[in-house]
This record gives structure tokens, sequence and C-alpha cells, in this order.
């Protein structure tokens, strides 16, 4: 069985002034470890940072960091819940891992997690992820087109390709090298 945990992003404020307590945003961890995920998605990875940034993302490097400092990545991964948290399939959300070289080209994808009533024919089959490998964040992701469509499934299908060309392009413009996102 899926298990969703809820964990606070940041403390509540309050506010003694005005008297009004400002509840934090909550974010889902659906896989609390997911260093088997980031290894499929980044095969030749010695180490990956811890989950931080703004946006949210890990960082994959070919050399461990600790051993030598100034080691760049190869690679971000990062959830698409955290970077479009409004995106919704037929019942739910879709928490897919996704990780993406330092030319934003995707590495590959992983759905860890979702509620859809036909998820087990439509977005959690291995072979929906793995169509978005070797895609662009500049690819236009349409279902029917350049993404697989799956008949009754075209809400959670429409969901997860648009998460995943969101995601991939706030990445691209927020932790992209320039040159990469030209």
């Amino acid at each position: 069985m899926k298990t969703l945990k809820r964990t606070p992003l940041a403390l509540i404020a309050l506010s003694l002034g005005c008297g009004m307590a400002v509840a934090a945003a909550e974010r889902i961890f659906t896989t609390p470890n997911p260093a088997a995920e980031l290894k499929r998605l980044f095969p030749a990875a010695a180490a990956f940072s811890p989950l931080a940034g703004e946006p949210l993302h890990f960082k994959a490097f070919a050399a461990d960091p600790k051993a030598n400092p100034p080691a760049a990545p190869i690679g971000i991964a990062f959830w698409t819940t955290d970077l479009v948290p409004q995106e919704h399939g037929y019942h739910g959300p879709i928490h897919i891992l996704v990780g993406m070289d330092m030319t934003g080209v995707i590495t590959g994808a992983v759905v860890t997690y979702d509620s859809e009533p036909y998820g087990y024919f439509s977005v959690e089959p291995p072979k929906f992820a793995a169509q978005f490998k070797g895609k662009s964040f500049r690819d236009p992701f349409r279902v029917g087109a350049d993404v697989d469509a799956v008949s009754r499934a075209s809400i959670s299908i429409g969901s997860a390709a648009r998460a995943i060309r969101d995601s991939t392009r706030i990445v691209a413009r927020q932790l992209l090298p320039p040159e990469a996102v030209k």
C-alpha cells in the first residue's frame, strides 16, 4: 500500500501585531529515501546532494564533492510535485522524480506515487516514464504527438506530461547554465 508523509516546509509564522497566524505550506513525501531512484536517473553518478535549493532539487555528481570540492554537477533531479504542485491527474497529484543533465536533456523519469484509477496501465508502467528519456526541456510534450496516449487515461497522461514539461522548463531557466538555455 502506498503511504504519504506530510512535513511542513516552514514553521508557522505568528504576527503578534495583527494577532493572525499564517499556516505554512506542506510538502508531501512519497519516497523519503530516493537513493535507488536517483541512481536509476544517473547511473554514472558517484554522489548526490541532499534535496535543497530553490527550486528544490538534488544535484548528481560524477565525483564525490566531499573528496573533490570543485566537482561540477552532471545533472539535476527534482520532483514535479515540488515545482508544479497545482498539476493534478484525474484523482490527484502524480509524483514523478525527473533527472535532467546540464544541457537540458531528460535522463529519465520515475513515477513513485499516484492515486489514479487507471494508473496501473497509464502512468505506472515503466514504459510510460521511459518515453521521456532523451527529450529536451524544449520539446512540446503533446499527448498523441510526442507523448504516447492511453485510451481511458487521457487526464492522467496529460497531467503527467504537463508536469514533466513545466517542471523541466522551470529547472532549465533557474538552474542550468545560460548557454544550455539559449
